[in-house]
């Protein structure tokens, strides 16, 4: 099992980047393919983005294709999700999640993955 735990949200200009983080523990970590999905206010949960367990694989959403980049540094136990050229339409929480099978953005999209955090709040300003 893994715990999650997202930091480096906030309030940040349209236009602007931010960085944000996922803090996970557990000895299995580096076993796990990480995600980020968002969920805005009102609207169902979007899958944002995918990285295999091994860093060689992404998957990415088409709205944030080109914008964001995932990463992980498993010697810290961490997935990072880089955001920038940010828009209003990406103001939601963002939540990091894990899951001990790779699959499809359509998989992830429809049923998520099994291990969650609580969300970090993004809001981009107009």
């Amino acid at each position: 099992q893994v715990q999650l735990e997202e930091s480096g949200g906030g309030l940040v200009q349209a236009g602007g980047s931010l960085s944000l983080s996922c803090a996970a523990s557990g000895r299995t970590f580096s076993s796990y393919n990480m995600g980020w999905f968002r969920q805005a206010p009102g609207k169902e949960r979007e899958f944002v983005a995918a990285i295999s367990w091994s860093g060689i694989s992404t998957l990415y959403a088409d709205s944030v294709k080109g914008r964001f980049t995932i990463s992980r540094d498993k010697g810290r136990n961490a997935v990072y999700l880089q955001m920038n050229s940010a828009k209003p339409e990406d103001t939601a929480v963002y939540y990091c999640a894990a899951d001990a099978t790779w699959r499809s953005d359509s998989f992830y999209s429809t049923y998520g993955m099994n291990y969650w955090g609580k969300g970090t709040l993004v809001t981009v300003s107009s």
